[in-house]
């Protein structure tokens, strides 16, 4: 009896993995369309960016908010002061740990998944741009979450595969890793959301501090 009740279940389990394969398109799917959705989308964050050929890594926190396509502020409290922010007609990324007196001005990418966000380099019409793969059931901040691998379809795309574990309950990612080439890759660890929370056009407003110098990229 034992024999045919692991049987039954390795069979139940081999089935369940099978389907939830055929569905990764449709839960990457669900979040593209639900991300899409947003009115904002408000997180804390881990970001951990490898150098595996240099041995190096870089791990930074803070807050992100995304207020619509071209609205998005990524602001760092370690290292503090650091900030990319997009206003809606630029790109602005302060980073004085490495550049303290220099801030770069940029024109806004014509396409999302080419910009500096992360949300929608991922979630922006994803069963468009990826050939999907359901990995496994997982848990990722606190929450039941499937795990899909992403491929690009286009060769122009900025990373060779990417890694989201997508929420269960509501879709939103809680972990992205993305393979980024020449031995990189980049984890962001998402927590806290508050999606379609009030933001106020200020978050997306970036000031120069005193005496830094504006370099104007093309």
């Amino acid at each position: 009896m034992s024999r045919a009740l692991a049987l039954s279940t390795a069979i139940t389990l081999a089935a369940a993995a099978a389907l939830a394969a055929q569905d990764a398109a449709q839960i990457v799917g669900r979040s593209g369309r639900l991300y899409r959705n947003l009115t904002s989308l408000q997180a804390q964050f881990v970001q951990i960016i490898e150098d595996r050929a240099q041995g190096d890594t870089l791990t930074s926190r803070g807050t992100v908010v995304q207020g619509g396509d071209n609205f998005f502020a990524m602001r760092f409290d370690d290292p503090p002061g650091e900030a990319i922010v997009v206003d809606g007609k630029s790109v602005w990324t302060y980073l004085p740990s490495t550049s303290p007196n220099e801030v770069s001005k940029s024109p806004i990418a014509t396409d999302p998944v080419y910009g500096v966000n992360l949300l929608a380099k991922l979630l922006d019409r994803p069963q468009d741009r990826y050939r999907a793969t359901y990995l496994r059931r997982d848990t990722a901040s606190g929450k039941s979450v499937d795990a899909i691998e992403l491929v690009p379809v286009s060769e122009h795309a900025p990373f060779r595969k990417a890694r989201i574990w997508l929420a269960v309950d509501d879709g939103l990612p809680r972990r992205i890793e993305l393979e980024e080439g020449f031995g990189a890759r980049r984890t962001l660890i998402l927590s806290q959301l508050r999606p379609n929370v009030p933001v106020s056009r200020r978050t997306f407003t970036f000031q120069p501090p005193p005496g830094v110098r504006v370099v104007e990229r093309l």
